[in-house]
């Protein structure tokens, strides 16, 4: 028995409703995990961007903090250099007035001729040598030949040893330092300066930390005493 064609329309009808609401269907779903799949891969993408930006800024806060520290420091550093300059060049000062007033001690004789005797004497017994030499300023040559004997005699007494002094009366001292003399022997292979300058300045590096403690006070970053 044949369908009518009534009914075969029906069907087909049908099929293609059913087949027309599937690919609704299909569609919705489509399009549904479209937008989630959306919006997963823009939050994603939305989160990373968040993170590079936070990044960048906390980079750049790093960096700005570090350069504030490093100014800082430098800053602190010029300011600690300035000031070591300054005890430095006031403690400079200190010494060159303290070379000026070693001239004074030259217009009192008695008193210089008697340092004068103290300072070879030390000289000959720095060196313990059988034959020196001594220069002198010009001006000091008689002082120091008034003082030649009581020198020998008392160095002998303290060493024991036998000495030979001749004094340089051709090639003198610079005339423009405070006093003092220099010894020599060996043809000057050994040497002793005892000039009131040199002297001085052996007092100064020996008792720099003392001076600079009188002057500025304790420092607070010293951990070692003498």
């Amino acid at each position: 028995m044949a369908i009518p064609d009534t009914e075969v329309e029906r069907q087909i009808q049908q099929m293609i409703q059913f087949i027309d609401h599937e690919a609704d269907e299909k569609e919705v779903e489509i399009l549904a995990k479209a937008d989630e799949e959306f919006n997963i891969e823009k939050g994603r993408l939305v989160e990373q961007e968040k993170q590079k930006i936070r990044a960048f800024y906390e980079k750049k806060e790093k960096n700005a903090e570090l350069q504030k520290k490093i100014q800082l420091s430098n800053l602190q550093n010029q300011a600690r250099l300035k000031l070591l300059k300054q005890r430095e060049d006031h403690l400079d000062e200190v010494v060159a007035n303290t070379t000026e007033k070693l001239r004074t001690v030259t217009a009192d004789l008695g008193k210089y001729q008697s340092m004068l005797q103290g300072l070879i004497t030390q000289g000959l017994c720095q060196l313990l040598e059988p034959n020196v030499l001594i220069r002198c300023r010009e001006q000091d040559v008689q002082l120091v030949k008034d003082v030649l004997d009581k020198a020998v005699k008392q160095y002998t007494e303290l060493s024991k040893l036998d000495v030979n002094i001749k004094l340089d009366e051709q090639t003198f001292l610079a005339s423009d330092i405070a006093g003092g003399v220099q010894l020599s022997a060996k043809n000057g292979k050994l040497l002793v300066s005892n000039t009131l300058e040199a002297r001085l300045d052996q007092i100064v590096k020996q008792k720099i930390p003392e001076i600079r403690t009188m002057l500025y006070g304790n420092n607070p970053n010293r951990r070692f005493f003498d």
